[in-house]
């Protein structure tokens, strides 16, 4: 096995080195695609021996298939985003994992906790499944991936190793972030035929599953319950979005996304 790890960032030196940490503590070649950063993550990336690809903001799906493409000659990748991080029993785990060989499963998935930061309150919001190992040649990344770049369904093994994300540090500042995030979900997925649901609906079933059912609210309480709401009112805001485009809303971004001009279509979007 060869592993090839790599992270995509812009402005983000005040949490990308320990995160290039993790990274090149289990990883055998290092790859970070800077979207042109300005404020000195490049010399942190330099500095880790990294190999630097710089490329113009298209999205999180283009930038992931140049990633991959940078790591020819490794049979597995593994990435983190840039405001996430392993502690050094996820390292540990992951190098025995390595060992192994890997397996013949195409994806491994691990095991996402998110932590709130809100004004010195800090919480664990949620857990989450994503897969992050993953044989090379099943990293079929595309630009249309513009938002939740998942990879196509394939057998997936589960594997008990955390990343550790900061995943808020400001109501206000997320949901100002998950707008931006639903109109581009719903450029992607208007193109792809997205079932329409109801908005309201969506939102409260969100805010529930993540106040109650996933624990915001237990570990939390009312910064719990704050990022909970935000995060329904992406999950609202994705379908209300979906129909205003239906009746002939933002034609300059639909126009874009279809003939993929993406770098126009970031630099277009609104706030």
């Amino acid at each position: 096995m060869r592993l090839g790890g790599f992270v995509i960032h812009g402005n983000s030196a005040d949490t990308l080195d320990r995160c290039l940490a993790g990274i090149a503590a289990v990883a055998d070649t290092c790859v970070a695609v800077d979207s042109r950063s300005t404020d000195g993550s490049a010399d942190l990336v330099r500095a880790r021996g990294f190999r630097r690809v710089e490329l113009a903001w298209r999205g999180y799906g283009a930038a992931r298939a140049a990633a991959v493409e940078a790591l020819e000659g490794c049979t597995h990748v593994f990435f983190l985003d840039s405001d996430e991080w392993l502690e050094p029993e996820a390292i540990a785990a992951i190098r025995a994992w390595k060992a192994t060989g890997g397996g013949e499963a195409p994806y491994h998935g691990l095991v996402r906790r998110d932590w709130a930061d809100l004004d010195g309150h800090r919480f664990l919001f949620r857990t989450e499944h994503h897969v992050r190992l993953i044989r090379r040649e099943a990293a079929r990344w595309d630009p249309s991936m513009i938002v939740h770049e998942s990879l196509p369904p394939a057998p997936t093994v589960q594997l008990p190793i955390h990343v550790e994300h900061r995943f808020a540090t400001s109501v206000e500042a997320m949901r100002s972030k998950v707008d931006r995030y639903a109109l581009l979900w719903a450029l992607r997925y208007r193109a792809e035929g997205a079932r329409r649901k109801v908005p309201a609906v969506q939102k409260a079933v969100h805010v529930l599953r993540h106040a109650v059912f996933k624990g915001a609210v237990a570990r939390g309480g009312g910064d719990g319950w704050r990022l909970a709401e935000a995060v329904g009112h992406y999950h609202g805001r994705k379908y209300a979005l979906l129909r205003e485009l239906d009746r002939g809303a933002y034609p300059e971004l639909v126009q874009a996304y279809a003939e993929g001009r993406l770098e126009e279509l970031y630099r277009m979007l609104p706030g």
